[in-house]
């Protein structure tokens, strides 16, 4: 799983294409192919952009625990994957975002790309301004998730 470290704003030009920032690019391993999978987000009002390879796992995940011939989990799959688009990387490090996606995120001239853990958040630079306002309790969310027992994750 690639861990993408850094937050970037970049410029939309007229046509939905941004830059891919070349320190994302760098902390992808040599040979990762350069396709990105964008879909709007479960939670808030930005895009969920997974490098294929990662989009690939999340889906082996999904595959494992669903069942295509239960009617609950078809819905789960179909509202999961609803509006997602492919982008490749082009010669110029460019992606372009389909405009309805653009739209969803409310993103227009610019878009601030927070890294993460095997995907990259896709945001308004106004809105990721305001969730990081109105959610700023970092410590009790740290406490009453991370708090309990340490799991050492290399036993895994």
């Amino acid at each position: 799983m690639i861990t993408f470290i850094g937050e970037h704003t970049c410029k939309v030009d007229s046509k939905g294409r941004i830059m891919l920032p070349s320190a994302f690019k760098k902390q992808m391993p040599a040979g990762t192919e350069e396709r990105f999978v964008i879909k709007p987000d479960i939670y808030e009002t930005c895009l969920v952009m997974y490098p294929i390879q990662d989009w690939e796992r999340l889906n082996r995940i999904i595959r494992r625990n669903t069942n295509p011939f239960n009617r609950e989990h078809e819905l789960f799959n179909r509202l999961f994957n609803e509006g997602k688009a492919e982008l490749v990387l082009d010669a110029s490090s460019r992606l372009l975002i389909p405009k309805r996606l653009l739209e969803h995120a409310q993103a227009k001239k610019e878009v601030l790309l927070a890294g993460r853990e095997g995907k990259i958040d896709v945001w308004s630079p106004v809105l990721y301004g305001k969730l990081k306002e109105g959610k700023s309790d970092l410590e009790a969310l740290t406490e009453k998730i991370l708090g309990g027992e340490i799991n050492d994750l290399d036993e895994e």
